[in-house]
This record gives C-alpha cells, sequence and structure tokens, in this order.
C-alpha cells in the first residue's frame, strides 16, 4: 500500500506507528542535520536531482519512511526489498518492475533496500550497473557502519548519510502530535494523559520513534474512560516505570550520581546508583561505556589498570550474559571508585585543542621531519635530529619536540596522585636534565626514577 493513500474504513487495524509515519518533512524529525534547511537532503528534494544513497542508523529512527517520503515528494515508484529476504532472484525482479514502471508511466522508481548489509558482494554487487544506468534511484538502509559492511564499489556510487537518535524532546513532540492528530492518531478519543506520562513513554523508547507510539498505542488502549494513569504505564514498560518516576530526565540523573559516586570514591554509592539503574531497566553495557569515559577522564595515569578493568569487565559481560556480567561491572565500579583520581591528562588535552584550533599551524621543525629521500635530507630534514636510545638515561636532553614558537609551552601537569606522583617525580627530573644538559653529565644509578608500579 502507498504510505500516503488514504483508507479511512482501515484505519483501526492499521497500528498507529504506521498511521503516523510523516508526510512530509515538517513531520520528519530528529534528523534536522540532513534535512534542515540548507542541509543536504532538504536541497536534494527541494531541486529534484537526486543521487543514490545509504541511510545508516539505529532502528526506529526513520530510514524507511525519509525513503518513502522522498518518493512521494518526486512523484515516483516506491519498491522495496529486505536483504533478510530476499536474494538474487528478487534484486532481478525488482529491477523488471523498475524498468516496467519506467515504460508504462515514464517515471523513474525509488528502490529501498532495508538491511542493505545483509546482502553478500555478489547481491551487492548485482546493483551496480542499474545504479550507473539510472534504471532506478537506490536508496540502502543499514544499521551497521557502512565502510565495514558494505561492498568499496557500492559505497563509490552510493553517498552515505549518517541519521541521528531522536531526543528525547524529538520523540516527545510526535507523541503529542498523535495525541492530537483526528485523521490519523488518536485525537478524537480525546485522551486525558498527564505531561509526566509522555517523558516516561518517550524517555523509555530510547530514541526509537516506532516503539514510543507503540508504547503510547498500548497504553492508551489500557486506559479506562480513556484517561491513562500509573497503572497503565507499568504494565506497558514494567519496572522500569520506577526509573523515571519523578520526572523525564530523572534517569539522566541517576547516570550524573553514579558517575560523581566513582569520581568521588565512594564505592557505596557507585554500587547503590548501578543497582538503581539496572532495576530500572537501565542496559548494563551503557554503564559499562560510562565507566570506561570514568577511567580515562577521572583517574587517567593516576592508575592506567583502571581503563583496562573496566574493558575486561564489559568483555566479562559479553561472554558470560547478564547475571555474572553485572557482577564484573560492579567489581569495575567499585575498582575505579577506590583507585587514586586524575583528570590531569584530560586537562591537558582539552588545553593542547584549545591551542591547536586557536594558533596558527606552525611548521614542524626541521629536526623532527621525516627525510624519506635525497632532496627531503638536502632540505634539512631530519638534520641534527637526536636519537634518544643512544643518549644517556634514552633522554636527549634540552632537545625540543614542540614547534619554535611554542617551545616553552606546557600541558601535562601530573598530579601528586597514584602512579601520577612518580610520573611528576620523573618529569622533574627530566626537566633538570634540560636545565643543565650543556655541563652535567649523570649516571644511570643516579636516576631517581623507577619503572616498577606498586602502589595503589
Amino acid at each position: 500500500m502507498d504510505l500516503f493513500t488514504e483508507q479511512e474504513t482501515e484505519q483501526s487495524s492499521v497500528p498507529l506507528a504506521a498511521r503516523m509515519r510523516p508526510r512530509s518533512l515538517s513531520e520528519y524529525v530528529g534528523q534536522e542535520h540532513l534535512t534542515g534547511v540548507g542541509k543536504p537532503l532538504r536541497k536534494m528534494i527541494e531541486s529534484g536531482r537526486c543521487h543514490s544513497f545509504i541511510l545508516w542508523g539505529n532502528p526506529g529512527i526513520g530510514k524507511t519512511t525519509f525513503a518513502q517520503l522522498l518518493s512521494h515528494q518526486l512523484d515516483i515508484h516506491f519498491l522495496t526489498l529486505s536483504a533478510v529476504m530476499s536474494g538474487v532472484k528478487d534484486i532481478r525482479s525488482a529491477v523488471e518492475r523498475a524498468k516496467q514502471n519506467t515504460l508504462l508511466t515514464g517515471k523513474q522508481s525509488l528502490l529501498f533496500i532495508d538491511e542493505v548489509h545483509r546482502f553478500n558482494k555478489s547481491q551487492q554487487d548485482a546493483f551496480l550497473p542499474h545504479i550507473e544506468d539510472g534504471t532506478f534511484l537506490f536508496v540502502g538502509a543499514t544499521t551497521e557502519n557502512p565502510s565495514f559492511e558494505l561492498n568499496s564499489a557500492l559505497l563509490s556510487r552510493a553517498r552515505v548519510y549518517r541519521l541521528k537518535t531522536p531526543t528525547v524532546k524529538d520523540v516527545k513532540s510526535v507523541l503529542h502530535r498523535a495525541l492530537k492528530d483526528e485523521e490519523r492518531g488518536l485525537g478524537k478519543r480525546l485522551i486525558q494523559m498527564d505531561e509526566h506520562y509522555l517523558d516516561v513513554l518517550a524517555n523509555a523508547a530510547d530514541g526509537d520513534i516506532r516503539r514510543a507510539l507503540n508504547f503510547l498505542e498500548i497504553v492508551t488502549d489500557l486506559a479506562e474512560n480513556n484517561k491513562v494513569d500509573e497503572s497503565n504505564i507499568e504494565d506497558v514498560l514494567g519496572g522500569s516505570f520506577r526509573r523515571y518516576d519523578n520526572k523525564g530526565d530523572v534517569f539522566y540523573d541517576q547516570i550524573s550520581a553514579f558517575h560523581k559516586s566513582v569520581r568521588g570514591s565512594s564505592p557505596d554509592g557507585a554500587l547503590y546508583w548501578m543497582a538503581r539503574m539496572l532495576d530500572g531497566g537501565c542496559d548494563p553495557l551503557y554503564i559499562a561505556r560510562r565507566l570506561l569515559a570514568i577511567a580515562s577522564e577521572d583517574i587517567g595515569n593516576a592508575d592506567p589498570r583502571a581503563m583496562q578493568v573496566a574493558l575486561t569487565a564489559w568483555d566479562v559481560f559479553e561472554r558470560v550474559g547478564p547475571s555474572e556480567g553485572n557482577r564484573a561491572i560492579a567489581q569495575a565500579a567499585v575498582y575505579l571508585a577506590c583507585a587514586p583520581k586524575s583528570n590531569a591528562v584530560y586537562d591537558a588535552f582539552k588545553r593542547v585543542m584549545h591551542e591547536v584550533s586557536t594558533q596558527p599551524s606552525y611548521e614542524v621543525p626541521n629536526h623532527l621531519r621525516n627525510a624519506p629521500t635525497s632532496l627531503a635530507k638536502d632540505m634539512g630534514h631530519g638534520e641534527d635530529y637526536r636519537y634518544a636510545h643512544l643518549e644517556p638515561f634514552a633522554y636527549a636532553a634540552g632537545e625540543s619536540y614542540l614547534p619554535e614558537e611554542m617551545a616553552q609551552s606546557s600541558f601535562y601537569q601530573p598530579s601528586d596522585r597514584g602512579l601520577e606522583k612518580k610520573i611528576s617525580v620523573k618529569m622533574a627530573w627530566l626537566k633538570q636534565l634540560d636545565a643543565e644538559s650543556d655541563h652535567v653529565r649523570y649516571s644511570v644509578e643516579e636516576a631517581p626514577f623507577q619503572t616498577d608500579y606498586d602502589e595503589s
């Protein structure tokens, strides 16, 4: 059935998510970076000059919908295949239908391939000549990184557009429209529903607009006298309702509390907020990802093992599943909470990125340049470079590794905690070598820094 064909007598049998599919760009939310004014997909539609492309994004965020919108806007035939269910025979049949459409109506066809990454190389190659000769406008949809899953030949003929996960605000706007729309939505039923419950559904959908509309449809079907109450929400979402029991952003407040508990060296706080999130239905790997960020941002080189502990917990979860895997993530959370803290690398990286973005693009000093050819050598590339391994302590005292204009800059300032305390001692010693490099020689025995790490 054409998405835009009205069949009011059958509306009640069509799921709400299908009825509420956008009919225009003004109803298509969450992808303003591609469909906003002056953005590439809007410009393509407005110009009428279309190219084949791949839509890459999570399920339920509008890949199929955009392809249907495009075919409607261009007034061309819409053909679709699912790579999960189709083979080369189906591809040939679609090609023939596209040719017949052109022959009979003079209009081009848009061939939409869902889950295009599921096609193997030969199946993907089958599209190439027909993309080139304009038999159809090719639009593929994938949830996987096209660079890894699609043939280079296909990628060279189709641009890739990355769709973003809609925000809670985007999802909520669709729910509002569904409640008010009397033609396709629930407007005629005059549903009574607190704003808070819309927050709950929008958060629970996790960026999947189709899922959010399915939630809304079931909740309103359960409501007595068209009035939605808490029991209806709990029946649909189960225990996950509790994580949103105050307002829509409570879940993110809990994530914030978890992060700050680990940063604040409170293993009890970290465990409590982790348990609250898991009890509310949070994906444990979301917590594992946050722990990786904490290991880099808040612990850094004070305990480099923290990042490996977080990675290992993630790996354990994927190998053994939630029951034992949750304990591994909890173990990592406690380790990170108890680890020495330092944001020195985090701060240093921010400072150097600011410098790079605000300063001129300084030249690489000659002694640091590569000299793979005789011409480069004649230009002085690599000249006077001191190979550190041949120097005392494997350190070229007095050498500079920054552009000349920034020779005195210093970004990384290690803390006095954990391993960084030893790193700080070493850096101070190396600076002393720099200061005295013209007249002092050191023996290895005088080095105050040892590389073993035996303290937390």
